[in-house]
């Protein structure tokens, strides 16, 4: 046995009627009917008392059954002391009754004592108070010693049968609490991260369109600003609002990808990146056994193809665009590779805000995974790796 099971309180929740089933509740509800009443026909029904006698003993009765409350109230309170103040008044109305004559309702008092102050006083406590009923109820007896002595000591052991029932029952609740409180923060952690998937999603999204928009419309006003006849600059002016109109086409798009993620409604990312080089002009090579990946990975896959495919926009028009899918036995892996940039950075070269790449990589991390970026032997490389 522990060294504090001797000063430990039972538990809160083994003192209560939480987590106890109806049919236990019915029980115990009617074997305390069945005892109030027993020791309302041993007080009253016999004819023992008669005028200020019978007055005293319902008094006497009153204060008992107050007692009890107050003794099941302290003890949920785990004030000790008043606990065992109202014990020792439940154990002087039992000797009142046995004095005046009422020897059933003693014994019943006396045996109720016994088994409620074993389930719920520390053991230090519980001990004594027991013993002191048990004994009290052994020495007035009148049956036969070794019955009284058997009687006394399954009382004693039903006491605790009962403490460690409660016990038990107040263990499953509190873990049962416990694994409730878990699963909250579980999903409020889920809930949390799914928040910050949303945000990046559309952090992304809109970074990578609504900037290159920016970049066209600032160089349609410019033209407009400055040139004196439209009509030279006309072809300009459209060239830079059709492209304008496929970026916002492009993000409305990609708005729709991650919509369609979080409803886990999303295409192949081998189709995804078909259409993204086709119209990029760029080669696709498709390597190892394809399959479905977590609505995670396919997000980040996507997502760096097209930060990638922007950046040779950007920074090397006209090069040569050679992009490299590859699936693993626990990963996936994506190589985007230019080459032979043939003009100067464009004005999308300013665009943004320089953190697309160290986004990316931030997202593949979060994920486990890694992207590596930065000039090779004859261009500039991104190479990604995620879990999938």
């Amino acid at each position: 046995m522990p060294p504090n099971a001797w000063t430990r309180w039972p538990l809160r929740e083994s003192l209560t009627h939480e987590g106890l089933s109806e049919t236990r509740l019915w029980i115990g509800r009617g074997i305390r009917v069945l005892v109030i009443a027993g020791m309302l026909w041993a007080t009253f029904g016999r004819g023992t008392f008669d005028g200020w006698g019978l007055a005293a003993a319902g008094a006497a009765l009153g204060i008992a059954v107050v007692a009890f409350r107050g003794f099941f109230r302290m003890t949920l309170q785990r004030w000790l002391w008043p606990s065992i103040g109202l014990f020792v008044v439940l154990e002087a109305a039992a000797f009142g009754f046995f004095l005046v004559g009422a020897r059933l309702p003693a014994i019943v008092l006396w045996c109720a004592c016994a088994l409620t102050a074993m389930e719920r006083l520390p053991l230090r406590a519980a001990v004594p108070c027991s013993a002191v009923a048990l004994g009290a109820f052994a020495a007035v007896n009148n049956g036969n010693w070794l019955t009284t002595t058997v009687t006394a000591v399954g009382l004693a052991l039903a006491g605790y049968v009962v403490r460690l029932d409660a016990e038990a029952r107040g263990n499953a609740q509190r873990l049962l609490t416990q694994e409730r409180a878990a699963r909250m923060a579980e999903a409020e952690s889920a809930a949390l991260a799914e928040r910050g998937r949303i945000a990046r999603e559309i952090h992304d999204i809109l970074a990578h369109s609504l900037s290159a928009q920016l970049v066209h419309l600032e160089a349609a006003r410019q033209l407009i600003q400055r040139s004196a006849d439209l009509e030279a600059d006309r072809d300009q002016l459209l060239e830079r609002v059709v492209a304008c109109r496929g970026m916002a086409r492009e993000g409305l798009d990609g708005t729709r990808e991650a919509l369609s993620a979080l409803r886990g409604e999303m295409s192949p990312v081998e189709d995804f990146l078909r259409r993204l080089t086709a119209a990029e002009g760029a080669q696709l090579e498709v390597v190892g056994e394809q399959r479905a990946l977590t609505a995670e990975a396919g997000l980040t896959v996507r997502r760096v193809a097209q930060e990638a495919l922007t950046n040779v926009r950007k920074h090397a028009p006209g090069a040569q665009i050679r992009v490299r899918l590859e699936y693993a036995d626990d990963n996936v892996g994506l190589v985007v590779r230019d080459r032979g940039g043939r003009g100067k950075p464009g004005e999308l070269g300013q665009s943004g805000s320089g953190y697309g790449l160290l986004g990316m990589r931030e997202r593949a991390e979060l994920l486990g995974g890694t992207l590596e970026s930065g000039p090779d032997e004859e261009g500039f490389v991104v190479r990604l790796w995620v879990p999938a």
